[in-house]
């Protein structure tokens, strides 16, 4: 079996529809189907999700929300009318788009995450009746019936492992079996979803809990390239990568697939294959686990992330102190903060974090508490702070690899404010300034591709 996943733009309208369900019937193995909400049918439109968003904060701001509501349904009918669906048949759906704003919910976060849901709801729902409707076997499973279970977490569930024994109890013979990405269920009943994109993350979890040889993640682009596209003229295309190697570029910026989808399917050991919905003949790029991977290339692929902070500290005689780092995650702990990396000297750290994690108020807070607790000589935010990402499993055999990078940044008088090489010797990481990321990622790219 193969579990098939399509991204918003592969589903945005009737004629997307069209390439989604010639693919889904060209191999009967396609057998589990994923959704996104519909996306973008031009650039300056609008994706259903932030239709839906918009409609959860009309609600709550008391507004009059008949207009938003049109406009969602308004969505969904452009696609069933391609296949001359029946009317009658989505009547369902205005009456459920009505009734959101109808149920009670525990707060507006799950008020907001059960709105959110919808778009992928209403389109598996869609695409189940349209596949019936020509003809085609098709069941639409709810994740609430089958026992996709979540963390209470209502806009950044985790899935639960009780999900997967649940998901391997599932019948299904020759039908399409067709899920809504993006959410799950709590155990209170509630529904919660993934960080956004999370569609991917459905994915891999049913490929996992269906025990599928491979997971096949259609998107809109040929392939996984080497760095962005905008930054560099035509990129080299990615044909196999590893796990851990998408993982790290996926953490600092690859949007093509979601960081946190690669777990499951590790877990599982399902392949992943990135594909195109608009040229699916063409072979895109296989994800598989690094015990199976020969490097071609040192790096694999670089990206950057401009959505980063940094607390400096600097106490003389730190590296003396006793304790001194778990005072500071002690105060994190107390804010409801992590943080993604604390590079250290004999006097100084730092601490990374994701602005996501930050409100003015909790820096203050912070800052207030390590200048109570710990007392040091220099406390400074740095706001303008960017993470590159130099990824390879050839890196470990190259000696050198390290000089390369920094001097294909330096020889561009790019300064570097911190540099970091995982165990694992796949990920260098570089810190910079907001500005100097893309340039720092092309210079780099240039100096192992393109003399390639």
């Amino acid at each position: 079996m193969k579990v098939v996943k399509f991204g918003g733009s592969s589903l945005a309208n009737g004629e997307q529809f069209k390439k989604v369900i010639a693919i889904v019937t060209a191999q009967p193995e396609r057998q589990a189907v994923i959704t996104s909400a519909p996306g973008k049918r031009f650039s300056d439109d609008i994706k259903v999700t932030d239709l839906l968003i918009t409609y959860a904060e009309q609600f709550l701001n008391y507004l009059d929300t008949k207009k938003i509501q049109e406009k969602i349904f308004d969505r969904y009918q452009e696609i069933a009318q391609t296949f001359e669906l029946p009317t009658e048949q989505l009547t369902w759906l205005k009456k459920e788009l009505q009734q959101l704003q109808e149920r009670t919910y525990p707060s507006a976060e799950y008020l907001l995450a059960a709105f959110k849901a919808h778009g992928e709801y209403f389109n598996a729902r869609l695409l189940t009746l349209i596949l019936n409707h020509l003809k085609i076997k098709a069941r639409f499973i709810d994740p609430r019936e089958v026992g996709l279970l979540v963390s209470s977490d209502p806009n950044d569930a985790t899935v639960l492992p009780v999900t997967y024994e649940n998901l391997a109890r599932l019948d299904y013979t020759d039908e399409k079996l067709i899920f809504p990405g993006f959410f799950g269920v709590t155990k209170e009943g509630e529904i919660a979803t993934f960080s956004r994109g999370g569609s991917d993350i459905t994915g891999a979890i049913v490929a996992r809990g269906l025990n599928a040889e491979l997971y096949e993640n259609f998107t809109d682009v040929d392939a996984i390239y080497a760095t962005d596209p905008r930054l560099v003229q035509d990129p080299y295309a990615v044909t196999k990568m590893t796990y851990r190697e998408m993982r790290e570029l996926s953490y600092a910026g690859f949007s093509v697939f979601h960081d946190e989808a690669i777990v499951p399917a590790i877990e599982g050991r399902v392949k992943i294959n990135v594909k195109n919905t608009n040229h699916p003949e063409r072979p895109g790029t296989m994800i598989i686990p690094y015990q199976e991977f020969t490097p071609i290339t040192p790096i694999t692929g670089i990206s950057s992330a401009k959505h980063f902070s940094a607390l400096y500290l600097h106490k003389f005689l730190l590296n003396k102190e006793t304790g001194f780092t778990l005072k500071i995650l002690n105060i994190l702990y107390k804010y409801g903060i992590s943080y993604e990396h604390m590079p250290s000297g004999i006097d100084d750290l730092t601490i990374i974090f994701d602005n996501s994690q930050l409100t003015e108020a909790k820096r203050k807070a912070v800052s207030r508490d390590i200048r109570a607790v710990i007392q040091p000589d220099e406390l400074r935010w740095i706001d303008d702070y960017a993470l590159i990402m130099v990824v390879g499993e050839g890196m470990i055999n190259r000696i050198g690899i390290m000089k390369d990078v920094i001097l294909a940044i330096s020889d561009h008088n790019i300064n570097i404010h911190m540099i970091n090489q995982g165990s694992s010797e796949v990920s260098i990481m570089l810190g910079t300034k907001s500005a100097d990321a893309d340039k720092a990622v092309k210079y780099i790219y240039e100096a192992f591709f393109e003399q390639k």
